[in-house]
């Protein structure tokens, strides 16, 4: 069966924009006195559809799959280390269940591509494709139907949930080498620039790594499509991602990047479906240096820098208290008139 991707019209509104700026510039202070906020704010009265948004039921949802080129060492951590961070993300222990839990994150773990099998259990969802994508360095990472399916099964996913928001998560040893792989192919820059420490190599273990994506590079180099390099390069939690930002982008939900492999689902959306980035906030801009030149390429700008490299979400779950606070200040913030406090004095 081949896979439908989602139609996503564009959002552009000169009217309501119009209106938005005219709300935003007539709250009491002085004109763009709340920075970036404001721009903040623009952009989510856009996605919305109103002048007064409300972010409803917000999803935090957390892809997780293992990849096969990890066996190759581009990883400080062992692929273990995938189904037990899982583990940790259920029990609660991880940084974004934490923060989930602090702002009323609903979190949803999913299952993509692990080797391991999980108990049937509360927040976790079970759409396996296989125990793991295969190794990138010897052929596909994943079939094209492999692939079309998991991006079929992150639409699915998206369709199933409520509200309209999103903050987008993921794990999986390995992956940030694939998220290289697809900035360099997608973007035409080089592999080197695209790619850092990950969980965190040493010089050597970089070099290494650079070493190993210039080959598989070069094995896929015919893999020009974005669901062709992204069958070439994996990996399953990636690809349910870009099914999920197609759909949410489709549903006019906002959608929050976190780090660099989250982000690299939504570069393979846009390649996909430019009108994606319409509905995108990136959170963060993470101490993966791949991570900067993909933001760059995609003309979005992180609303903070704290030098992450964690992934999970967490970043996104970070921001979330800014995104609540700029629909609030459209919403709730008096203006001029209604406050009965006097302008600027005309020059």
């Amino acid at each position: 069966m081949t896979l439908e991707l989602p139609d996503i019209d564009s959002i552009d509104d000169p009217a309501l924009a119009a209106r938005l700026q005219h709300a935003i510039d007539n709250k009491t202070k002085p004109v763009g006195a709340l920075g970036r906020l404001e721009g903040l704010a623009l952009r989510l009265g856009t996605i919305l559809g109103t002048t007064a948004p409300t972010l409803e039921s917000p999803q935090m949802l957390v892809c997780a799959g293992d990849h096969g080129l990890a066996a190759r060492g581009v990883s400080a951590y062992p692929s273990d280390v995938t189904w037990q961070m899982v583990e940790n993300f259920l029990a609660g222990g991880a940084a974004v269940s934490v923060l989930a839990r602090q702002h009323g994150l609903k979190l949803t773990v999913v299952d993509c591509g692990v080797r391991h099998a999980f108990a049937p259990r509360d927040g976790l969802l079970v759409r396996k494709i296989a125990p793991g994508t295969a190794d990138a360095s010897v052929g596909p990472a994943m079939s094209l139907a492999q692939c079309e399916e998991a991006v079929g099964n992150g639409v699915a996913l998206m369709r199933e949930m409520p509200g309209n928001v999103v903050l987008l998560g993921e794990m999986g040893i390995g992956n940030s080498s694939a998220a290289a792989m697809l900035l360099a192919r997608l973007s035409g820059q080089d592999i080197d620039a695209c790619t850092g420490a990950g969980t965190g190599l040493d010089a050597a273990g970089r070099a290494h790594k650079r070493k190993v994506l210039r080959g598989v590079l070069e094995l896929h180099a015919d893999a020009t499509h974005p669901l062709a390099a992204l069958a070439a390069f994996g990996g399953f939690e990636i690809a349910t991602l870009v099914g999920a930002v197609l759909q949410a982008s489709r549903e006019r939900r906002v959608i929050v990047l976190d780090g660099f492999i989250a982000s690299a689902a939504v570069l393979v959306a846009q390649a996909l479906r430019p009108n994606v980035l319409q509905r995108c906030v990136a959170a963060h801009e993470s101490a993966e240096p791949g991570h900067r030149l993909l933001l760059h390429y995609l003309s979005l700008q992180p609303l903070l820098q704290l030098d992450l490299r964690l992934g999970e979400g967490s970043g996104a779950a970070l921001a979330w208290p800014l995104l609540e606070s700029a629909c609030r200040i459209l919403r709730e913030m008096a203006s001029f008139e209604s406050a009965g406090v006097s302008r600027q004095d005309s020059p």
